[in-house]
């Protein structure tokens, strides 16, 4: 069996085994809210199992697998201290009071399962990009990969650092954070989720023809965020709680950076 066919059916057995030891840990906790933070620890341990899986570590694999750490590891330790100061996720606490006695196949497959899938998708271009036969060297398209993805964990390490601040100030509360990078971007965090994914992308398409089935992950990746459970979810939530929304949305870019408008 080819490694870029071995490798991902490897990589979905280990996400599978952590979700389900995850939602065991939740019984207990009566709460679900933690798996945020193992969705972006979940590609961390994607990208060293794909790496220990592969055995030579070539520039392109050290490159992935250093990435997605770098982009992985901050943003699970941000969600966990997230968790923790805000407590359960009211997302979570509505779906659990809803499956009545039925939460814990519910948690299971519509938390946790649904999820690990998800994030095993997603995380095609960490896989492939280190297990499809390719150049072991580096070449324009990876250097550009490397560089929009740094530019996507900056967007959101600082997006999310200065949306705390922001939260930390009570003079704030029920206000629109419309300062920083959140002047030019309604959702700078979740911009710089979809850099990093296109640019981990990049990286695996100088391993072309398989590193270019790998766009099925950032493209999931971007739909989620500006359709599904991201943006969108959280734009219907803010136009009820905060009475500035609406005059934010017509001011600011939705999702890719861009000047305020004047009105």
């Amino acid at each position: 069996m080819p490694d870029y066919i071995f490798v991902p059916l490897v990589d979905l057995a280990v996400v599978i085994g952590c979700m389900l030891v995850l939602w065991l840990i939740s019984i207990p906790l009566k709460d679900v809210s933690f798996v945020d933070s193992f969705w972006a620890a979940g590609f961390v341990v994607i990208a060293w199992t794909t790496f220990a899986l592969m055995g030579e570590p070539t520039p392109r694999r050290w490159l992935i697998a250093s990435l997605a750490t770098l982009w992985g590891v901050r943003l699970a330790a941000y969600l966990f201290w997230r968790w923790r100061k805000e407590g359960p996720d009211g997302r979570y606490v509505a779906l659990m009071t809803k499956a009545g006695d039925k939460v814990l196949m519910t948690t299971l497959i519509h938390v946790f399962l649904i999820q690990g899938v998800m994030m095993w998708v997603v995380a095609a271009p960490i896989m492939l990009g280190q297990s499809a036969p390719g150049p072991l060297g580096l070449g324009v398209l990876a250097y550009l990969g490397a560089a929009l993805a740094l530019i996507g964990v900056f967007f959101e390490s600082v997006g999310d650092w200065q949306m705390a601040q922001f939260k930390a100030d009570p003079a704030n509360q029920g206000q629109v954070m419309n300062r920083g990078l959140w002047k030019y971007t309604r959702h700078p965090n979740y911009f710089g989720d979809a850099c990093v994914f296109w640019g981990l992308f990049l990286i695996a398409a100088e391993t072309a023809p398989i590193g270019l089935i790998s766009i099925v992950g950032p493209a999931l990746l971007t739909w989620t965020l500006v359709k599904w459970s991201g943006a969108a979810l959280l734009e219907r939530r803010l136009k009820r709680s905060r009475p500035g929304y609406e005059d934010y949305i017509r001011q600011t870019s939705s999702f890719i950076p861009w000047p305020p408008k004047n009105i």
